[in-house]
């Protein structure tokens, strides 16, 4: 019988986990390898909610598993050393959980691929890891273009605008990755698990005073918490302030779907604990203009629903922040975004790791998709 092999993190173990890896010993004998508390910190910026000893208990109690354990290595391909002891004949995802770097090291090592897309049990909700934790019910953010003008240091210099969407939280996006999870979780320290009523400046104007109480000494930028709080997708202009003087909103629902259906994510690592983006800095004024410039481009390309100028305004973004904060683009994130540089344009969501943004009509595999939430 052939050896089949998964990986995962396994936390809050639920009906579309015991699913997944029902169909995936249809192949054959099962082997899970269950990522380790360790990796799960690095990678997600958060420790599991279950331990990897409890995490492996579950799974091994499944009749559907010849043998779980705990992956050896770390990283995103954290079950590479089990797989060259294993030697399995077939490697099994989810649709979620497919990647490129999966891909190429099964091809490298004559290891069948499948992907499987995420079915539920006749009779059963679709269930996910990240849509029972009450926590996202709350949404995330996400910055397209003209980032870091949000901080008077900057705009002073010159003034620019910002565009920020707010996202459905359809997946756990990591931490210390450039979707504003620190302001997320003051958020959720003001309101629980629901989504606050009111006007959603004003809750912005909260959660920021919240987030940068008197004396911080280094603000988050209002973007988070506008883009947090406030629906669809938004122009911010700055003049020098940590409050924007102007916000352009869009909830336009076809707008709204077009850009969910153009903008996808690739997962980068998140940025490492205690790394400074802005301990290098060159304040040309030109160059931030150029920045600011790049937000306006990609609000009127975004309101045109032209990819090609939302692709040009992202990468105008990556190009001027390597310029001005250079650690904000270390070199392997410029390796990874020379991968994409066919398509429309790129940006990264977090200053030394993250996620890569890529603007394309045409799917992109392994990519995770956004949805606007309007």
């Amino acid at each position: 019988m052939k050896k089949v092999f998964v990986s995962g993190c396994f936390d809050l173990f639920h009906a579309g986990h015991a699913a997944f890896l029902r169909e995936a010993s249809s192949y054959g004998k099962l082997y899970v390898a269950v990522g380790s508390d360790k990796n799960v910190q690095l990678l997600k910026g958060k420790a599991p909610y279950f331990s990897q000893a409890e995490r492996c208990f579950i799974i091994n109690s499944l009749r559907y598993v010849e043998e779980a354990f705990v992956a050896s290595g770390t990283g995103l391909l954290d079950f590479a050393p089990d797989a060259e002891r294993l030697k399995p004949d077939i490697f099994v995802v989810n649709s979620d959980g497919e990647s490129g770097g999966k891909r190429k090291f099964c091809e490298s090592n004559n290891i069948q691929y499948i992907v499987l897309n995420r079915i539920p049990e006749k009779g059963l909700p679709a269930r996910s890891s990240s849509l029972t934790k009450k926590e996202l019910q709350l949404p995330y953010r996400i910055c397209l273009a003209g980032g870091w003008v949000d901080q008077p240091w900057v705009s002073k210099i010159c003034a620019g605008s910002v565009v920020v969407a707010r996202l459905s939280p359809a997946i756990d996006f990591n931490e210390r990755s450039g979707m504003a999870t620190s302001s997320r979780r003051i958020a959720s320290d003001l309101w629980g698990d629901r989504f606050p009523g009111g006007d959603p400046i004003q809750n912005a104007r909260l959660l920021f005073g919240a987030e940068n109480p008197p004396g911080t000494k280094n603000v988050s930028g209002s973007q988070d918490h506008i883009g947090l709080l406030a629906p669809g997708i938004n122009r911010l202009f700055y003049t020098g302030d940590y409050w924007p003087t102007r916000i352009d909103s869009t909830t336009d629902p076809e707008i709204c779907h077009w850009l969910s259906q153009n903008l996808h994510l690739i997962c980068l690592k998140p940025r490492p604990s205690g790394y400074d983006p802005v301990s290098e800095m060159d304040l040309r004024e030109d160059w931030i203009r150029k920045l600011g410039e790049a937000g306006d481009l990609c609000w009127q390309s975004v309101l045109r629903r032209d990819v090609l100028g939302l692709g040009r305004a992202m990468t105008q973004t990556f190009e001027m922040w390597q310029l001005i904060l250079p650690r904000t683009v270390p070199e392997w994130v410029k390796e990874v975004a020379r991968q994409y540089a066919s398509y429309p344009g790129v940006v990264t969501s977090g200053s030394g790791g993250g996620y890569l943004m890529v603007a394309s009509e045409k799917e992109i595999p392994g990519a995770i998709k956004i949805r606007v939430d309007f």
